[in-house]
């Protein structure tokens, strides 16, 4: 935190004591009527419009001011964009009081401040629609000085990109850089789309809990507190699959839920300790139905949140439109390395491993060598969406073996741009298998395997009462949102991303 104050900072707080002393309160009890807004006054005030727009009374944050004497032009913004006001001192302050106009608007008052006015709107000779304000009150003095943004005829060219201030001081940031606030926009109604779809279909929304004894439904390192009343150690969810799995025991045949998960692992352009993953259950239903309703899904959200199923990120255009392409990883392996390594046992794919120049160690497994392969040499590739298919039932304890391919489960990942979207399965519903899975589980957790399942034993006994045939689903609510809105990086999409410790100065 900063320890000394600049002296921008000095100077608005001595503004703030003569405020206070003119008997001006700079935060006044919050009751402001608003009546309008910036973006609905730019889109709609015309000529024949006008006497809808003859009593305005609007709030924003003070962006910019041109000095012209007697009057002044300022830019406001509120939470839909920027309108020009006009202020006219014999207007405001008709008579022989000049204090609100001369002292307040001209010498106390900063950018970044807020205030509240009235008047009508009106076009100025260039063109531009703007309020003519009639009257205005300071509603919020602003202490700290916005970073200096250069723009030219209302168009932002020299935004600040500065990573250390954009995530730390997201407020900021969102103040400054308009484009900001629209991504977050597009990201509710994301959101809203896939609510949409699935409340269509039946689907029940729910909670389950962040805290867990057990910390199940993934393969990840969770993050570890302590429960004092009850003394024992708890999990921050890395997953919510296995409690939405108990509700499917329970009578629940359709749910889901936006699930925030924390996993202690590392950070990069798509990784944070804390993110959302969509998750949905449903009875009687297998992977093949979930890749079918999983695409008309993507495409609906992609035209919710863009007017179209295509996006651009990193001047690629994504294609959501259904229906996707589907590939086996053993057939996506021998595609982009030429190598057959369905019939391999472990040693054979740490040989593969050491032939493709794969890092790996004891700990690993065979489901993690393959994981290793596929994601070293394969799914960079994948740029249109596309299901990779049929996993080999190490790389899955959560998931029903193949109907009909031995030593196969029935699971798919959905891979877009290069990076796993989404990952589902038809659910192990039998409990002995479920039971071993989660055993073998264990072993690798004692060679070393940090990311290795738990057992949950009363998750198995929920099994026990017996779960319907069920298909699951849980899909990167971050990763998609940075698709659909063209972002590069996690943190772009996140509100407050995580980040060290802020230094003293």
């Amino acid at each position: 935190m900063q320890a000394t104050l600049s002296e921008q900072e000095v100077v608005r707080r001595e503004k703030l004591k003569e405020l206070y002393a003119m008997g001006v309160d700079p935060y006044p009890a919050p009751s402001f009527e608003i009546t309008h807004t910036a973006k609905e006054i730019k889109d709609n005030y015309t000529e024949e419009t006008k006497e809808q727009y003859s009593a305005i009374s609007l709030a924003g944050r003070i962006m910019s001011v041109r000095d012209m004497g007697k009057a002044n032009f300022a830019v406001l913004q509120d939470s839909t964009g920027r309108i020009q006001v006009y202020l006219k001192r014999d207007e405001i302050c008709p008579g022989e009081d000049k204090s609100m106009f001369d002292i307040v608007w001209k010498k106390l008052l900063d950018l970044g401040d807020i205030i509240g006015i009235k008047g009508y709107g009106f076009v100025t000779k260039t063109g531009e629609t703007s309020i003519h304000v009639t009257s205005f009150t300071l509603l919020t003095k602003s202490l700290h000085p916005l970073p200096v943004i250069k723009e030219k005829d209302g168009e932002v060219f020299d935004a600040v990109t500065d990573i250390e201030f954009k995530y730390r001081q997201r407020y900021a940031d969102l103040i400054v850089n308009p484009g900001v606030r629209d991504t977050f926009i597009k990201i509710t109604k994301m959101k809203n789309a896939i609510r949409a779809f699935l409340n269509n279909l039946g689907a029940l929304e729910v909670d389950t809990p962040v805290l867990q004894p057990i910390p199940g439904g993934a393969i990840a390192r969770p993050f570890i507190t302590h429960h004092n009343t009850l003394d024992m150690p708890l999990y921050l969810r890395i997953a919510n699959e296995l409690y939405l799995k108990r509700l499917i025991v329970g009578g629940f045949d359709f749910v889901y839920e936006f699930s925030r998960n924390f996993r202690n692992e590392g950070m990069d352009r798509t990784h944070n300790p804390e993110f959302t993953i969509l998750e949905f259950y449903v009875a009687y239903k297998d992977y093949l139905w979930m890749m079918e309703q999983t695409e008309q899904m993507l495409e609906q959200t992609a035209i919710a949140t863009n007017g179209t199923t295509t996006t651009t990120v990193n001047n690629v255009v994504v294609d959501f439109k259904a229906p996707y392409k589907r590939i086996s990883i053993f057939d996506a392996i021998a595609e982009h390395t030429g190598i057959d390594i369905s019939q391999m046992d472990e040693a054979g794919l740490r040989d593969v491993c050491r032939t493709l120049h794969i890092d790996v160690d004891a700990s690993m497994g065979k489901g993690k060598l393959i994981d290793e392969i596929f994601g070293g040499k394969c799914e960079g590739k994948y740029i249109q969406p596309t299901f990779i298919t049929d996993y080999p039932v190490e790389m899955s304890p959560l998931t029903k073996k193949h109907r009909s391919k031995p030593g196969l489960v029935e699971r798919f990942e959905l891979i877009i741009n290069g990076k796993e979207i989404a990952n589902a399965y038809s659910e192990l519903n039998d409990p002995i298998d479920q039971r071993e899975r989660f055993e073998e589980q264990v072993k690798l957790m004692e060679r070393g395997d940090e990311e290795a399942m738990y057992i949950d034993y009363d998750f198995l006994r929920a099994l026990e009462y017996g779960m319907p045939p069920t298909a699951g689903i849980g899909i990167g609510i971050e990763r998609l949102a940075m698709l659909l809105t063209g972002e590069v990086s996690i943190q772009d999409v996140l509100l407050f991303p995580q980040m060290r410790p802020e230094k003293n100065d």
